[in-house]
């Protein structure tokens, strides 16, 4: 039986003809027969014969999620590769052939007594994506998951993850990385719990590039095995930024991606505060080498060229024609887009241009940081912009994640959090000579869909 579950963003006004939603938001327009589509889906019923052709392509804007699948993998259709430098993994496989590729550690890896696996040994550090590549030669199975080895998971989670695999169009899923509670309580620790890198949210989605989860970490990736060989397995000359490297490629090449929250592993966080740091600018490093491998993918803010002509005149002290520009775009939308009430289009572009300033304030404190510092001492109006931005980042993201910490060190550590990766964001692209990863980008919005070649929508 077929099932879907709808995105977030999924409205279709007065129950019509017109659909909005996906990531990016996009305006489809339903025919007879994608209205009774949809009106099952949204009734939690199977659709009706025919649906296939709409339903993937609402799949593959993000408007819809395929319901995971209950029968999950079974051990012999999954080896698990695990790549480590020093420590044993913790997972625990009990019926799936494991892999543990020891990437040259200092001190070679031991494995436990209660962990048969293979254990390969490599002579020189290849990096994460080395050693992933180095235990994907030894898999003869379809399917392979990448576990690293601070990161827990039950192999039951892994079976029923590769669940999604067996929709031949999906080539990788991944699961929610949460930091792990419970081993330490301090003020880094709790901020981890709220806000890790790795940890990409509640909701599911398609994984593609300028979505809402346009990549999810190597930490846990269950894989179509010849797919990922057929795309040269992961680019061992990155050090960092090699898994969203993958998935891109992955989907570049048509292959679906999809990143399931229902099914949760931990990590282990870093054990102190320089630690951390080294690790977000290091993850700011892969930056302008993913940008000069992806054009277009990297940018820090991307919005409408009208969002653009609403924000320019505020930056620059003129907020009444900031405000005059807005009304002149609202118009203009609601004209634009005559199939929807002209109450939904004055939403669509009142969030849309509050979404645009919310992500201007989010750069100006993280990727740009160093062009707002270096304004603010020379301006005292760039002073007040960068203040207001801080706020804003931190009232906003306080409200939404409520961590389990004060206001003064989660503002800190926030702050400690968007430096470190802006300035990694930034040598990375002097070492590269790039500057894709900290330039902007500009977009048509809202795109509609292209006319479908099915009865099932127009």
């Amino acid at each position: 039986m077929t099932r879907f579950t709808l995105d977030s963003s999924w409205r279709r006004p007065d129950r019509g003809a017109t659909l909005v939603a996906g990531s990016p938001l996009r305006v489809f327009t339903l025919g007879a027969a994608g209205v009774r589509v949809v009106e099952a889906i949204e009734a939690g019923s199977e659709p009706p014969p025919g649906h296939a052709p709409l339903t993937r392509r609402l799949v593959d804007a993000g408007a819809l999620h395929p319901v995971l699948d209950p029968t999950p993998l079974s051990p012999d259709e999954l080896t698990v590769v695990v790549p480590t430098l020093g420590a044993p993994p913790h997972l625990r496989p009990r019926h799936c052939r494991t892999v543990v590729v020891d990437d040259a550690s200092p001190q070679p890896v031991e494995l436990p007594a209660d962990l048969p696996a293979e254990l390969v040994r490599l002579p020189h550090n290849r990096g994460p994506g080395g050693a992933r590549n180095a235990g994907l030669e030894h898999v003869t199975t379809p399917y392979v998951a990448f576990v690293d080895a601070d990161v827990e998971i039950d192999e039951d989670g892994l079976l029923a993850l590769g669940a999604h695999l067996r929709n031949e169009q999906t080539v990788l899923v991944a699961p929610r990385i949460r930091a792990r509670a419970g081993v330490r309580r301090d003020a880094l620790a709790r901020f981890e719990q709220t806000r890790s890198p790795l940890d990409l949210g509640g909701e599911a989605a398609r994984i593609a590039p300028t979505t809402r989860v346009s990549y999810v970490p190597a930490a846990v990736l269950v894989c179509r095995t010849e797919a990922v060989r057929a795309a040269g397995g992961f680019d061992a000359t990155l050090r960092y930024g090699e898994d969203v490297d993958l998935v891109w490629r992955l989907a570049a090449s048509g292959g679906h991606c999809r990143y399931e929250p229902s099914i949760e592993a931990a990590h282990d966080t870093r054990p102190d505060l320089r630690s951390w740091l080294l690790q977000r600018f290091r993850y700011g490093t892969s930056a302008a080498p993913l940008a000069a491998r992806h054009p277009g993918a990297l940018a820090p803010v991307r919005m409408s060229g009208w969002s653009a002509a609403v924000w320019v005149p505020v930056l620059a002290g003129l907020p009444v024609v900031g405000a005059v520009v807005a009304a002149g775009t609202a118009a203009a939308l609601v004209r634009r887009l005559r199939a929807l009430p002209p109450a939904e289009s004055l939403r669509l572009v009142g969030l849309g241009h509050l979404h645009a300033g919310r992500l201007i304030a989010a750069t100006l404190t993280r990727a740009w940081w160093p062009i707002a510092v270096a304004a603010a001492l020379c301006s005292r109006r760039a002073r007040r912009l960068l203040g207001l931005a801080v706020a804003v980042n931190v009232a906003t993201s306080w409200s939404a994640e409520r961590p389990m910490l004060d206001p003064l060190r989660y503002a800190a550590l926030r702050l400690a959090d968007d430096a470190a990766y802006g300035a990694g964001v930034w040598a990375g692209a002097a070492r590269a000579r790039r500057i894709d990863a900290v330039a902007p980008s500009f977009e048509a919005w809202p795109p509609r869909d292209e006319r479908p070649s099915t009865a099932s929508s127009r």
